[in-house]
C-alpha cells in the first residue's frame, strides 16, 4: 500500500482545478499548470480534494500510484507558492549577474559563461555570489538548477564552484610531502 497515494490532495482556497480522464489541470495564483496521469492509475475529483488509485494490482501500478499523487500535490504547491533551489558560488573571482534573458557567470574559465533563462523561470542574484531560482514547475525548476551547477561542480579540495545552499562538500587533504 502506498501511503503517499491514498492521502488526497487538497486543493486549497483561490485555486481551480480540473479533472478530465487522466488530465488534471490547475490554476492558481502564479498560473495554469497540467499534468497527465498514466493510465495505471485513476484520478477522481471530490469537493475540493483529488484522490489517486490504482485501476488494478500490478508492480506498476502500485509503483505509479503515489508518484501520480505526489506529482498532482506539486502542481498545486506551485501554482499556489511555487518552488525556490538556491545555489552558492564559492573562489576568488567567481561572480554571477542577471543581464535580461540570461544568467552571466565568471566561473574561473579563460571567458565568460552566458545561461540563457528559460521562460517560466525567474533568476535572481541577491549577493554575486548566490543565485536564486523559482518557478512554478517543480522539475524545470530543479533541472535548471541541476544545468547551473553542472557548469562548475564543487572540487573537493578547495571547495569551489557551484554548490546547492544546503549541499556539504566533503572536503579531501592534499599531498604529502
Amino acid at each position: 500500500m502506498s501511503r503517499i497515494g491514498k492521502k488526497p490532495v487538497v486543493i486549497p482556497a483561490g485555486v481551480t482545478a480540473k479533472v478530465d480522464g487522466q488530465l488534471v489541470q490547475v490554476k492558481g495564483a502564479k498560473g495554469q499548470l497540467e499534468f497527465l496521469a498514466p493510465d495505471d492509475v485513476s484520478v477522481v475529483q471530490q469537493d475540493n480534494a483529488i484522490s489517486v488509485d490504482p485501476r488494478n494490482e500490478t508492480k506498476r501500478a502500485r509503483a505509479l500510484w503515489g508518484t501520480a499523487r505526489a506529482q498532482i500535490n506539486n502542481i498545486v504547491v506551485g501554482v499556489t507558492t511555487g518552488f525556490e533551489k538556491k545555489l552558492e558560488i564559492t573562489g576568488v573571482g567567481y561572480r554571477a549577474a542577471v543581464q535580461g534573458k540570461t544568467l552571466q557567470l565568471a566561473l574561473g574559465y579563460s571567458h565568460d559563461v552566458s545561461y540563457p533563462i528559460p521562460a517560466g523561470i525567474a533568476i535572481v542574484t541577491p549577493k554575486p555570489t548566490e543565485i536564486t531560482v523559482t518557478g512554478m514547475d517543480r522539475r524545470q525548476v530543479g533541472q535548471v538548477a541541476a544545468e547551473i551547477r553542472a557548469l562548475r561542480p564543487p572540487e573537493p579540495y578547495k571547495g569551489k564552484g557551484v554548490k546547492y545552499a544546503n549541499e556539504f562538500i566533503f572536503r579531501k587533504e592534499g599531498k604529502k610531502k
